[in-house]
């Protein structure tokens, strides 16, 4: 007899070395932030799991859109046009139904509008840089946006960004939260990125990096990308936080 309640035991474990080390001298701001303790692992209560939630109907009409959520009546952002589409799947490969998906990026000179921005790339006055869409019943999901451009940060004398999407992925209820950030196919500063060479696992980056799908296009209007997010397992998507495993 099938069980439909939710699990709130331990789940399959995640392999540590996945993931980077938490004190990573190169990356500067890990100096102060990683732990001075052993991480534990902690399983999930039944309040984590129901509550508190999130409405469906908490989404606006283009919160999808980031082309055209935060632009003038006629006009849209500048940059290239793209779709980024995929599945958030679980530890067993089934997609994710209704989970709620947020995302923030900078525009396509590299700049984010926040006040503490010290970027001298120009701010697009039609791009606010953020949105949000919930995965469907098969765990699909799709937005579109303009592909955002690198930027230099102040970790080394010379070091940059790639372009990049943060994603926020929450379950069920609002204590269920992970964050992690896609980049774009054969963009070469992935690989010279010091925050993107804490993770030791060639696999786990790659499997941050959304693929170039020229089969979903809109020609004349926008290109595509796939990425896929896994929630759990000894293979999850590298998140930014939660890496004690639940």
């Amino acid at each position: 007899m099938s069980n439909n309640r939710p699990e709130t035991g331990s789940f399959f474990a995640r392999d540590r070395e996945w993931h980077p080390p938490a004190f990573t001298p190169w990356y500067k701001t890990s100096v102060l932030r990683s732990p001075q303790k052993a991480m534990i692992s902690l399983d999930n209560t039944i309040s984590e799991i129901t509550g508190p939630v999130f409405g469906h109907n908490m989404l606006g009409e283009l919160d999808d859109d980031l082309i055209h959520n935060f632009a003038r009546p006629g006009e849209s952002a500048i940059g290239q046009r793209i779709i980024v589409y995929g599945r958030v799947l679980d530890e067993r490969g089934r997609g994710v139904p209704g989970a709620l998906l947020e995302f923030w990026q900078a525009n396509a000179g590299g700049r984010y509008r926040h006040k503490k921005e010290g970027y001298m790339a120009p701010l697009d006055p039609n791009f606010g840089g953020c949105g949000r869409t919930i995965t469907d019943e098969d765990g699909a999901y799709a937005f579109r946006t303009i592909k955002p451009g690198p930027y230099p940060w102040p970790n080394g004398p010379n070091d940059w960004r790639p372009a990049h999407i943060h994603f926020s992925i929450f379950g069920h209820g609002f204590a269920q939260r992970l964050i992690t950030q896609m980049y774009f196919e054969g963009d070469p500063l992935i690989w010279k990125c010091p925050i993107v060479r804490t993770i030791p696992d060639k696999a786990a980056i790659e499997q941050l990096v959304a693929a170039l799908d020229m089969e979903a296009t809109i020609p004349m209007d926008a290109r595509a990308y796939k990425f896929d997010i896994v929630l759990r397992g000894r293979r999850s998507t590298m998140f930014e936080n939660r890496l004690e495993g639940n």
